[in-house]
């Protein structure tokens, strides 16, 4: 249920509703705050599903949203690059504002995982923030949301309960498939540095990257690819994941220069059922059917 706030906090456009207004910038972390929030509060996610996060930028409307929320929720880390001047100036303006990276301990860029260690985004230390492709922590999310949201007057502590449960339900499930996998093939060559969540929870090395940033706003210099290719060769990695944002061209490329194939992944974009669990399900078992054949 996606109900779009504006006007008043608290309204929907025709006036019929006098429930909270809880907005969420990005459709994945907006399908587990609709499963918290459940009717207790009008969710409007501002994202368009299958948008890129890294690129997505706020209309008039958007922000207006934003601006009369009770709560909104952003995911941070600079993942929203687009909102990050408009969530300053909310804030500036006591809007309640939600970072679900402030409640989590960050991955950080590993020794050899960013191409160039120059780069802020690539230098061994710096926090990614692709946090949805790891449920255990998308349910520490879940329980400090579920504090945030009493804190503004929505209480959902039995609903907040259920959905860590199922998230750590759901992360048993994924640990369970992918244990079929034996060590030795759990290697990722992705579109952008999107799995490090997902590689460090599951045990997974992140042989590189096709943008090698964790934005896909970057792109990949002729070196980058010649590197590349050189990782994947020595690695004996047979298959390239590619994602939204990624260049077919670029990645049809590579997996010639390499011998390995592409698989493309869905990282970013719900599934038509628009539930976490299975956008998670989904993206396990593709990767785990693809390194085993």
């Amino acid at each position: 249920m996606v109900v779009t706030s504006c006007g008043a906090k608290g309204s929907t456009p025709d006036g019929s509703s006098d429930r909270p207004s809880v907005v969420v910038t990005y459709s994945i972390l907006g399908s587990l705050v609709r499963e918290v929030v459940g009717t207790s509060a009008d969710v409007t996610v501002l994202m368009p599903n299958g948008s890129d996060p890294h690129e997505w930028q706020p209309s008039a409307k958007d922000i207006e949203k934003l601006q009369n929320a009770d709560l909104v929720v952003t995911n941070g880390l600079g993942l929203e690059a687009g909102l990050v001047d408009v969530l300053k100036q909310a804030q500036d303006d006591h809007v309640d504002i939600f970072v679900a990276t402030d409640h989590i301990t960050p991955r950080r860029v590993g020794e050899g995982e960013g191409a160039d260690p120059t780069d802020a985004d690539q230098a061994v230390g710096a926090k990614d923030p692709h946090i949805w492709t790891d449920p255990s922590v998308m349910a520490e999310v879940v329980q400090a949301l579920g504090e945030k949201l009493a804190s503004v007057n929505i209480e959902v502590s039995d609903q907040t309960a259920k959905v860590s449960e199922d998230l750590l339900t759901l992360d048993h499930n994924i640990e369970k498939s992918i244990s079929t996998l034996e060590p030795e093939n759990r290697l990722l060559i992705t579109g952008h540095e999107s799995l490090g969540y997902f590689a460090r929870r599951y045990n997974f090395t992140l042989i590189g990257a096709i943008i090698p940033n964790l934005s896909s706003k970057s792109e990949a210099s002729a070196a980058d690819m010649t590197a590349l290719v050189g990782k994947i060769k020595a690695n004996q990695v047979h298959v390239i994941f590619t994602e939204l944002g990624t260049s077919d061209d670029v990645a049809d490329s590579l997996a010639k220069d390499s011998g390995a194939k592409v698989m493309e992944i869905s990282t970013h974009v719900l599934p038509d059922d628009g539930s976490y669990a299975t956008f998670m399900t989904n993206l396990a078992s593709t990767i785990v059917s693809a390194l085993k054949s």
